[in-house]
């Protein structure tokens, strides 16, 4: 559906945006996706960095601004949402701002994508949100939950909303690969807690959820991904064997493991060969045999998290993957 689409990107200069516009524009030759965000050096390099692809376009805006949001979407068919302020520690100390961004961007992002005939959004989570302990955490939960219900705010217009929820994004901007690349040259890397665990996915990976999101929606799902599991002492040694690890504690809003899917979660959450759906439990659409397709139920009690995950990435894995990203472990 995506081929010959036009398709806006919030948040579109990030590590998500830069692979999402990337693999898009290779494999479904959209007629032209364009890249919404407020900083234009970003804007200025990404441009440069796809060699000034006419496809392509670039607009400056945020999603605090619902009336840059209307003007943006005008002509477009498909939305991906990727905005957000998503460093803890700094929306810990800027709670006004990340509930600016995460939840009225959120709110203004639905409003303007009912009201200019959107077809679909799909709108990235985190496992933050799911038994939050953080305000970004918190905020993405708002921001779920709108989208979620977005599906009968929109009334009788055609426009549909889901969520893809991630866990630790390999190599994105601000995550523990790039900090821990950075450092290994000092001899020392910090660790938060020796018990800490991560699941791990690929930045394609996130952008091939999104695709399945907008050609499996319905309206109101949550897909989340099975990726596999490492403890963040053994991403350390396998990045910088010979560093010595330094255990500092866990920072400020911060989970000793991720979770994606909850106990409670589970009872709407159904299983796929790749994937689970959590469906709304608002409105009865948990049971629509639409959405549940050929999923099947969780059982009771079940919680996907990263420390009961049934898969972990192995050291080698995990230097094959840096080595082909970076071209060099080290």
């Amino acid at each position: 559906m995506l081929k010959n689409a036009s398709i806006l990107v919030t948040g579109g200069t990030g590590s998500f945006g830069q692979k999402f516009a990337r693999l898009t524009l290779d494999k479904y030759n959209p007629h032209k996706l364009i890249i919404f965000s407020r900083d234009e050096m970003k804007q200025w390099d990404m441009a440069a960095k796809f060699n000034q692809d006419p496809r392509l376009r670039f607009f400056i805006g945020d999603v605090r601004d619902k009336d840059r949001l209307y003007r943006a979407l005008e002509g477009v068919d498909y939305v991906v949402h990727a905005a957000a302020m998503k460093i803890v520690p700094a929306a810990e100390y800027n709670p006004f701002e990340c509930i600016k961004t995460v939840v009225n961007g959120a709110m203004n992002v639905v409003d303007a994508c009912i009201d200019c005939g959107i077809k679909r959004c799909v709108a990235l989570s985190t496992d933050k949100a799911c038994n939050p302990i953080n305000l970004y955490g918190a905020a993405k939960l708002c921001s779920d939950k709108t989208f979620v219900a977005g599906n009968s705010y929109a009334g009788g217009h055609q426009t549909r909303f889901a969520v893809v929820r991630y866990g630790n994004v390999m190599g994105s901007r601000g995550s523990v690969i790039p900090l821990f690349r950075s450092l290994a040259h000092t001899g020392k890397l910090p660790i938060t807690d020796e018990r800490m665990t991560r699941f791990m996915i690929t930045l394609e990976q996130g952008v091939e959820l999104v695709w399945k999101a907008f050609d499996d929606m319905v309206g109101g799902e949550i897909y989340v991904r099975k990726i596999p599991s490492m403890r963040v002492v053994d991403i350390a040694r396998t990045l910088a064997p010979k560093a010595k690890l330094e255990f500092i504690g866990i920072r400020p809003g911060e989970k000793l493991h991720e979770i994606m899917v909850s106990i409670e979660d589970a009872r709407s959450t159904y299983e796929f060969d790749t994937y689970y759906k959590i469906l709304p439990q608002i409105h009865e659409w948990s049971s629509d045999p639409l959405r549940i397709g050929k999923g099947q139920p969780c059982p009771d009690g079940f919680a996907y998290a990263s420390d009961n995950n049934k898969a972990w990435m192995k050291p080698a894995e995990l230097r094959a993957w840096v080595r082909n990203e970076y071209g060099t472990v080290a």
